[in-house]
């Protein structure tokens, strides 16, 4: 929503913290490092040929690497439930990796001492962490409160893993005869539920693990834009870990259905997405610092990946079609995969900025997301609101806001969880003007990292456009409401005057006819008398419509100028108490132009006649460079401190931004009132060239003769000489006398006659 005036927003105390957890972070990293170093000592130490079972060993080996660095990260930048169960798998697939090479050690090594619990750690170490992956976390990866679906899968997975580990744990062995379990319970009958129930529990992980694969399908799809990125790689992670596990739940004698290294290499496989999609969906802009590190370690990672699968699956397949040769197969795929490797990187490329920076990897799909919300708002007005939605979910911003400066300040304001930290503010510019400023937040305990920064310095050019024109739209809204008000204010002074002035001078008119019939029987003399009155107040009301007309839009205004007619509105004071005097040289001026300065100057003048007191006022008119200047000012009493503008000031405003030019009122150097335009000169015609052999005035004298004819000023066919300076342009002012005769106005209601040179 549009607001005005705009309200800043404050960022939120504490909130940038978001429940770091360092010192868990530095001993979930340590204890990850001294598990890793100790499996490879061990594994070194050993020297097992490499099997199946080493397989097994490289995906818990893998687990500690990669998911106790993603912990590590996690929890060093936020305090995520998600990170806790990473921590749990990272440490888990450590300590089983270790007691499967400590065990292979013990082989070569028998010397060493037997520790049970890290010999027995490679069956039930692994198990809390790998299967909270694939039933638990899903659903955790999300921001605010589970909704009730989501609750009860997590208690269901957390579940099924606690009774799998438990099982692990407390095994006895077949019929309790005994078992490498560190905690055995010593029970047939235990023994006989534990080897009822690990098979049923096994089975049940892929199964909710799919389940869980699909909510993210389903959440990604009818999700807001910010919370999409990364499910779909994280349902992808999900769906390889559970469908790689569902081997290790069939039964014995359908175990050979399917080829031993799948599973693990499915586990393997899952590792190319599933901290990817975490760190990017629970960290979101929390990366800063290491967008790099991890942006090229995911490519290294999936290109790998994709190249090597490739491989092998070409390889076995034209094994397969050509049995014949073994050389063609190798020497072929080599050739396709080699050829697929820069088209293969750029396309693992893109995604991967995609997941890591969202919608500002791709500024031109950002830009277009601004153009469609743009294009979809009807009225002009919510465009802002538009571009600060589309940027806050392309960008993944905390909130984003725009103010627009000017007549008419307007701002728009849209958050998703709060505006936190210091704000990047960039100021909106068109051309070399600013018109406003585009201010970014980061999400709660992120930062706005720097293709976030370039892209909203990028798309600045683009939100100046959109404020300028919701301005520029609120102005036109605003402009006509006053106009409506003003035009409505005019209308009420028309209709006072005719009610109060030419309606009763009308009324009396009536009486006084019918008075005067009455009287023409009885005695002609005095209705003759009452008739003589009566065409006086005829004449004055004739008068009074005339000064409406001249008041509304004087003839003399478009048919001879600016400058006559404002002699003209000089002259309608005369007697008034106030002189108007008028310096306006014969300028060319659009009909628009000269309408609206003759408006601004007679409401101008008629306020200094209404409220001022001043004996005189002054009316200039100049053409420079610039444009047309004018200036209308009087020593009077001025304006009051605190007094809103009124109804004649606000139409002198809207005329004049009507022109493109500006009106201001203010108080004059020695008191009084000034109200100044100025109308740009690009709104003007170009002024005339100088004529050759003219005086600097531009125009012969008035009284000069033409073509040997004489003076304007001598006695035309005998008549009263016409005062000079009362005629301009060759035409003859209405109420001037002709060979005696009445004023040509009082006979013609307002035609005048023209006298033309030869």
């Amino acid at each position: 929503m549009l607001a005005d005036p705009p309200p800043r927003a404050r960022p939120v105390p504490g909130a940038g913290d978001d429940h770091r957890r360092p010192v868990a972070a530095r001993a979930v990293a340590v204890a990850c490092a001294l598990l890793f170093t100790g499996t490879a000592l061990c594994w070194a130490l050993a020297h097992r040929p490499w099997g199946l079972a080493q397989l097994y060993f490289l995906v818990d080996f893998t687990d500690c690497a990669v998911y106790g660095a993603v912990a590590w990260l996690v929890l060093l930048r936020r305090g995520h439930p998600v990170a806790w169960l990473l921590a749990v798998t990272g440490i888990g697939g450590g300590v089983s990796a270790l007691g499967a090479q400590y065990a292979d050690l013990l082989r070569v090594h028998p010397e060493l001492p037997e520790l049970t619990w890290l010999t027995s750690a490679r069956h039930w170490g692994w198990a809390p962490g790998m299967l909270s992956l694939i039933v638990v976390l899903p659903w955790l990866v999300r921001e605010g409160r589970l909704p009730a679906p989501a609750r009860a899968a997590v208690t269901t997975g957390a579940v099924v893993v606690a009774a799998f580990e438990l099982g692990q744990l407390t095994w006895p062995g077949p019929g309790a005869t005994g078992s490498t379990s560190p905690l055995p319970i010593r029970s047939a009958a235990w023994a006989t539920l534990v080897e009822l129930a690990l098979p049923v529990l096994a089975a049940l992980v892929p199964v909710l693990g799919l389940v869980a694969a699909g909510g993210l399908l389903w959440r990604r799809r009818v999700a807001p834009t910010t919370e999409r990125v990364g499910l779909g790689w994280l349902a992808v992670g999900t769906a390889l870990l559970a469908v790689s596990f569902a081997p290790v739940a069939l039964p014995p004698d359908r175990a050979h259905l399917v080829p031993p290294w799948l599973p693990p290499t499915g586990m393997l496989a899952a590792q190319a997405f599933f901290p990817a999609a975490v760190l990017a969906v629970v960290l979101r802009q929390r990366l800063w610092g290491i967008e790099i590190a991890v942006r090229r370690t995911l490519v290294w990672f999936l290109l790998t990946f994709l190249l090597v699968a490739a491989y092998v699956v070409g390889v076995t397949t034209l094994d397969a079609l050509l049995p014949a040769s073994r050389a063609v197969p190798g020497v072929l795929v080599t050739a396709l995969v080699a050829a697929a490797v820069q088209p293969g990187r750029w396309w693992v490329q893109r995604r991967v900025d995609r997941l890591i920076h969202g919608a500002a990897a791709e500024p031109l799909g950002v830009v277009r997301g601004v153009g469609d919300r743009i294009s979809a708002s009807e009225d002009p007005a919510d465009v802002l609101t538009g571009v600060a939605r589309s940027l806050t979910d392309s960008l993944r911003l905390g909130a984003c806001g725009i103010e627009v400066d000017g007549p008419e300040p307007c701002t728009a304001h849209c958050a998703s969880t709060g505006p936190v930290g210091e704000p990047l503010v960039l100021p909106l510019r068109r051309g070399e003007r600013e018109v406003g400023r585009l201010t970014a937040w980061a999400r709660a305990g992120e930062r706005l990292d720097g293709r976030t920064r370039s892209a909203l310095v990028d798309l600045a050019p683009v939100v100046a456009s959109a404020a300028s024109l919701a301005a520029t739209s609120r102005a036109l809204v605003a402009s006509r409401s006053r106009l409506a008000e003003a035009r409505d204010s005019e209308r009420r002074k028309l209709r006072r005057d005719l009610h109060d002035g030419l309606g009763p001078t009308l009324a009396g008119v009536a009486l006084g006819l019918q008075a005067a019939r009455n009287l023409l029987a009885v005695d002609p003399a005095a209705a003759g008398r009452l008739l003589d009155r009566l065409r006086d107040e005829t004449d004055q009301g004739v008068e009074q419509v005339r000064d409406l007309a001249r008041g509304l839009l004087p003839p003399v205004l478009g048919e001879r100028g600016l400058a006559p007619a404002l002699h003209e509105l000089a002259g309608r004071y005369d007697g008034s108490g106030l002189a108007v005097q008028v310096d306006a040289p014969p300028l060319p001026l659009p009909e628009p132009v000269a309408t609206a300065v003759y408006g601004i100057v007679a409401e101008a003048v008629r306020n200094a006649q209404r409220h001022s007191g001043a004996p005189v006022c002054t009316v200039l008119v100049e053409r420079d460079a610039d444009g047309l200047a004018v200036r209308v000012a009087d020593a009077g009493r001025g304006i009051g401190a605190g007094i809103a503008a009124g109804v004649g000031m606000l139409s002198m405003r809207e005329r004049a931004e009507g022109i493109g030019g500006v009106c201001a009122v203010g108080p004059g150097p020695d008191g009084g009132t000034v109200v100044s335009v100025q109308v740009p000169a690009d709104r003007l015609p170009p002024p005339p060239p100088p004529l050759v052999g003219l005086p600097a005035g531009g125009a012969p004298p008035v009284d000069a003769a033409v073509d040997g004819a004489r003076p304007v000023a001598a006695a035309v066919g005998g008549a009263r000489p016409v005062d000079a300076p009362r005629l301009e342009g060759g035409r003859l002012p209405v109420d001037a006398a002709v060979d005696g005769a009445r004023p040509v106005g009082a006979a013609s209601g307002g035609s005048e006659v023209t006298v033309r040179g030869r």
